[in-house]
């Protein structure tokens, strides 16, 4: 029997827009200020959900600065910031085949919206810039809560956005790439999808099926099928 959907949400970096080379290209720009070696792609790629400071330590890491002081790496921090907010959508994009999967539920009327960590001010510029902010229903950020994920709340803010009462949470789809993701979502009584696609480390691969998720999509194309084809999801 396929369940009736009223609304999807997605959570952003990693899950619907593919942000991961902007951040490469900003730690590469800083390493290189600095004389210092840039990490590998693949390793920046893995701390893009754990946010500017994790990756602003990996670089640290990387490059044997062990004693930074807390002044400087917010300092750092800061920098990385600032440059992403100047250059924020250079190589970002929406993973491949979501924007058919936006388009479609657009079709039926569905609407879908965003939960995410990123502060406001850089979502905003994000979605506005990829011409998505006109066609995101709801958009959630730790701005706008006491208490982000994997706190439910951000998620209860998301369906009072969409006029959805809290008794009809489990007619909301929640997608995303990280463990609170599907915690949120679960907590707040949706269905979760685990986009395993998404910038998760290698020691956290092994563990996906632990994590709780109602599903699991390897590819972005599998997230595609599952959400328009798979016969699983009755849209209203």
């Amino acid at each position: 029997m396929s369940q009736f959907v009223k609304a999807v949400l997605f959570d952003l970096d990693g899950t619907l827009i593919d942000t991961a080379a902007d951040f490469v290209r900003i730690i590469g720009k800083m390493s290189l200020e600095n004389n210092w070696q840039a990490p590998l792609e693949t390793d920046i790629r893995e701390q893009v959900s754990a946010g500017a400071s994790a990756m602003v330590q990996l670089m640290l890491r990387h490059n044997d600065q062990l004693e930074v002081g807390e002044d400087e790496l917010l300092n750092f921090r800061q920098q990385f910031l600032d440059d992403y907010e100047a250059d924020i959508c250079v190589d970002s994009c929406l993973f491949d085949s979501l924007d058919a999967v936006l388009a479609d539920l657009e079709s039926k009327g569905v609407p879908w919206g965003i939960v995410t960590n990123k502060p406001r001010y850089l979502a905003e510029k994000l979605l506005n810039k990829m011409q998505l902010d006109e066609r995101c229903a709801a958009l959630v950020c730790p701005d706008d809560v006491s208490r982000s994920k994997p706190d439910p709340e951000p998620m209860y803010m998301a369906l009072e956005k969409l006029g959805i009462p809290r008794g009809a949470a489990g007619s909301v789809l929640y997608v995303g790439d990280h463990i609170r993701d599907i915690e949120a979502g679960n907590a707040a009584g949706m269905p979760t999808i685990l986009a395993a696609y998404g910038y998760i480390p290698p020691e956290d691969q092994k563990t996906l099926k632990k994590w709780g998720a109602d599903y699991i999509v390897e590819t972005p194309e599998q997230l595609k099928k599952l959400l328009l084809s798979s016969g699983k999801f009755e849209y209203l």
